[in-house]
Formats: C-alpha cells, structure tokens, sequence
C-alpha cells in the first residue's frame, strides 16, 4: 500500500533536511563516541553512561528513521501566501477570538507548533479555516464547545 502524501511547507520541509543532517553528521558519530568510551570502562551492567548512550542511540537513529520517511513522502503545499485572500497552507492568519487577538501561520502536520503559533491544518480550528477570507466568521467544535473566530486578515 502506497504511503501517503504528506502535506508541508517548503521552509518546514528545509528545517527537516537539516534536522536530518545534523543528527546524521554529529549527534549520531556523537553517540557512537559516548558508547565506545563507556564500553573501555568495563562491566556494563553497571555502567550509567553506557545504558544513557545506548538510549540516545536509539532516540537518534528513531528520529532519523522518521525525518527520511516524512522527507521521501513530502510534498511541497503550493500556498498562495492570502494573495487571493483565502486561507491555505502557509498563510498567516490573524483572527479575533473573544475580543483578543491571535496570529497564526497555517501548516503541514509535521511543522505543527503552537508555541511559535504553527498550526497544523489537520487541526480542528485550520480545518475550519481552510478556504476562508478576512471577514468571515468560523465557528470550530471544541471539548469546551464551540468557538467563533472572526478572521481579521490573511496574509
């Protein structure tokens, strides 16, 4: 069965090749590094810095397993950056929520981060903005109920 497509910017698609460069050029020679030491120290049952070597290891070699199955099944979202006013993958969304404002840019499900105000598309709330323009009003079923968002701007 043939994998999915996965939807991703073009700037979050450069930020995982990167990823995957530094945990290919440094961390992963770094862990090998720290394994081989701790096995010149002797008895590994015992022996902390081996079992924390070996799980970073394995951290590592996951996480680059991940990044080349995301990268080999990327596919650049052709955004319209709001040119044409409506909301898209990479567009940045200014919306009122209760009288307070939020900024957000919409993205793929693997640049997903709410702490840099990167929403994924697959979420409730992009989903429902997803094709909307300044002006219009979204309301986004939440557990709490729902939520209406008044899109102020799209750029």
């Amino acid at each position: 069965m043939p994998k999915k497509d996965i939807l991703i910017t073009e700037e979050g698609l450069e930020n995982l090749k990167r990823e995957l460069k530094e945990l290919l050029a440094v961390r992963r020679p770094e862990v090998i590094s720290r394994i081989k030491g701790a096995k010149e120290l002797g008895d590994l049952s015992e022996n902390a810095e081996y079992s924390a070597a070996k799980e970073e290891q394995s951290f590592v070699e996951g996480r680059i397993q991940e990044l080349e199955e995301v990268i080999k099944h990327a596919k650049i979202a052709h955004t319209n950056n709001g040119s044409n006013g409506s909301i898209n993958i990479g567009t940045v969304v200014t919306v009122l929520v209760d009288d307070e404002e939020a900024v957000f840019e919409l993205v793929g499900p693997t640049e997903s981060d709410p702490a840099k105000n990167k929403i994924s598309i697959d979420s409730p709330v992009g989903k429902a903005l997803l094709g909307h323009k300044a002006k219009d009003k979204v309301a986004v079923e939440t557990p709490d109920g729902k939520i209406q968002y008044k899109i102020v701007s799209v750029a």
